[in-house]
């Protein structure tokens, strides 16, 4: 019997973290203690002066009608100053386009630029969505392996040696998700000249730049890397930086031709996106960051104390993150051992018995494209990730 659905679509994975978000909030409703470290979401209440923005443009007759599909003037405006302070980045109204939050801008920037079989190097361990979206757009996605010993970034080696005739674009994301690496700003630059040398256009997701600790620190490729000329987009959102995940405001930058055909795209797809959504977001772009330091600060010592807790978990190591808000701790330690009466031999089993047997959920490192790991946001309240890491501990000692 063949499929109802369309072989595109029959081909495509569901967002594992979303799943394991859902999953998590629904045995939650129906009563259970559970404990989530699956979404990549801030616990922070969006910060009142943006609110009140969003609310009181409700009362305004103009949001209530179709406006431009690359965005609110005032919001590209708003983009093109946030972008010059937050990272010297020169770039003009005509090259932006707003989208329906970052993961919308990362599809769009596959559909524009990628033809049938061109091969898109993402760097392992990856988010969920990037495969899957260079895969609707008819795209091969080709993951370059990195390793914890190297701190998970990225280097010019590795990406040569997966490099092809068939190479059309680099995937570089730091902050990373899911490990919070973050590459030095020399190595960003000799990997931007690396591209440029063999005509590799780059998407570089910046959606987490505020989101960096310690002496890490976040710069922008086209910034250090010049050599790129116009062969470079940029991908960014409100959600991360001041806690609007739900708002579903991002953008992506780029050449004005290459931006022409993305409006175009999305003009027989979206539309524009949602005029109180986008006036919300200009508040938050021109507005100070006092709110994100705050946030940052918050998520800055959860880092700590959530690395320091794995690491004391016998069978599990964790390098401490420099940025976004995620640990990405190795946990081949625990494979194979009997935990709770439940022998896993996968990071996919271990997730699922323990959100089974503890009531704790966390993401599997095959959703990462790097099995033996897993995911665990820490941003959550301060009580929720001791609890949750108390489990942990409670179950391994117990055998």
């Amino acid at each position: 019997m063949s499929s109802r659905v369309s072989d595109l679509l029959g081909g495509l994975a569901p967002s594992a973290t979303l799943a394991v978000d859902a999953k998590a909030k629904a045995l939650k409703a129906a009563g259970e203690p559970v404990i989530g470290y699956g979404a990549g979401e801030p616990d922070f209440p969006t910060p009142a002066h943006i609110v009140e923005a969003a609310a009181k443009a409700c009362y305004d007759p103009s949001n209530h009608k179709y406006t431009p599909t690359a965005g609110l003037a005032d919001l590209r405006d708003a983009i093109v100053f946030k972008s010059k302070r937050d990272s010297g980045l020169d770039v003009s109204a005509n090259q932006i386009l707003v989208t329906n939050g970052g993961k919308h801008a990362v599809a769009t920037t596959f559909m524009t630029l990628l033809n049938p079989g061109d091969e898109v190097l993402i760097p392992a361990p990856y988010w969920t969505t990037y495969p899957e979206s260079v895969y609707l757009a008819g795209g091969v996605a080709v993951p370059v392996m990195t390793s914890d010993a190297d701190g998970f970034r990225v280097t010019v080696d590795e990406l040569e040696k997966a490099r092809t005739a068939k190479t059309k674009l680099l995937v570089f994301v730091s902050p990373s998700n899911p490990t919070g690496a973050v590459v030095r700003p020399d190595d960003v630059a000799a990997i931007g000249r690396w591209a440029a040398e063999h005509d590799i256009w780059v998407m570089a997701d910046e959606i987490y730049e505020h989101l960096v600790y310690g002496d890490a620190t976040h710069v922008s490729m086209p910034v250090v890397a010049p050599e790129l000329g116009d062969r470079w987009i940029v991908v960014n959102g409100v959600a991360k930086t001041y806690a609007m995940t739900g708002w579903r405001i991002g953008w992506m930058i780029g050449p004005p031709d290459v931006m022409q055909a993305a409006v175009n795209y999305q003009s027989q797809t979206t539309s524009n996106i949602g005029n109180i959504s986008q006036r919300a977001a200009v508040a938050a772009l021109n507005g100070d960051l006092s709110a994100v330091a705050e946030m940052r600060s918050a998520f800055d010592r959860r880092r700590r104390l959530m690395t320091s807790m794995l690491n004391a978990i016998d069978g599990v190591s964790c390098a401490e993150p420099e940025g976004a808000f995620y640990c990405y701790p190795n946990v081949q330690g625990l494979l194979g051992r009997s935990l709770g009466g439940a022998v896993a031999t996968t990071s996919s089993e271990l997730a699922a018995n323990l959100l089974e047997s503890i009531k704790v959920a966390v993401v599997p490192g095959e959703a990462f494209g790097t099995p033996g790991y897993f995911r665990l946001s820490y941003a959550l309240g301060d009580d929720d990730l001791k609890e949750g890491l108390e489990r942990l501990a409670g179950l391994v000692n117990a055998g």
